[in-house]
């Protein structure tokens, strides 16, 4: 496992030097074969590698990693860009099974983060948040974002968003049977998820209404 963690950590890290490395190795292939089509490889995986590298071993981690916690020691911007958003690099200390913390780094494109999802959301600095790795090399870390306050408060945020948005539409027109059963589907959605007595009420006051509106 360690080495499978320091190959992914290489490849994720580290794109270009992975795919001068492939053609090196490829090249000797078809060298040592005498088969040219030995390098037709070369192009997909350095590509596959750059397009969902990160996620592979943000997959690998999570599944096979054990959970710590991490602090962000340093954020620089560089003069690099990504959907013309500066590229940030990071430094960070992870805490090891012995209580010790590891020295690691990694920049806004080599982060793996769980769950893997199109987009890329870092800790602020000083903050713990929590960390998958595989022992032996801690260096080698997926953020679990999710699992962060700021991933939990962003998530109970992105939840009262269809909430707000039902509350307009049953505002403007509070008779609409259709507008009504969204906003108490709304309402149930986000009381699975966390228990506010307020919008348990709301969603009884919407049942009588909904009734009504029949």
């Amino acid at each position: 496992m360690i080495l499978i963690s320091k190959i992914l950590f290489f490849t994720s890290h580290h794109g270009f030097y992975t795919v001068v490395l492939l053609f090196v190795i490829f090249c000797l292939l078809s060298f040592l074969t005498k088969k040219w089509w030995m390098l037709l490889p070369i192009l997909p995986l350095g590509i596959a590698n750059g397009v969902a590298g990160q996620f592979l071993n943000a997959w690998f981690l999570n599944k096979y990693g054990i959970e710590s916690t991490a602090i962000i020691t340093s954020d620089t911007e560089t003069n690099s860009t990504l959907n013309e958003q500066y590229i940030h690099d990071y430094e960070a200390i992870v805490k090891n099974q012995n209580g010790k913390y590891t020295s690691t780094n990694f920049s806004t494109t080599s982060a793996s983060i769980y769950p893997i999802e199109n987009a890329i959301r870092i800790p602020q600095v000083n903050q713990p948040f929590p960390v998958k790795y595989i022992p032996g090399y801690e260096k080698n870390i997926v953020i679990l974002y999710n699992k962060s306050e700021e991933g939990k408060r962003l998530r109970q945020y992105e939840m009262q968003a269809p909430i707000n948005s039902a509350k307009i539409k049953y505002e403007a027109d509070p008779r609409n049977k259709e507008f009504i059963e969204e906003y108490i589907s709304a309402l149930e959605d986000y009381v699975q998820v966390y228990d506010d007595e307020n919008y348990k009420i709301k969603i009884e006051e919407l049942k009588t209404a909904l009734k009504q509106a029949e």
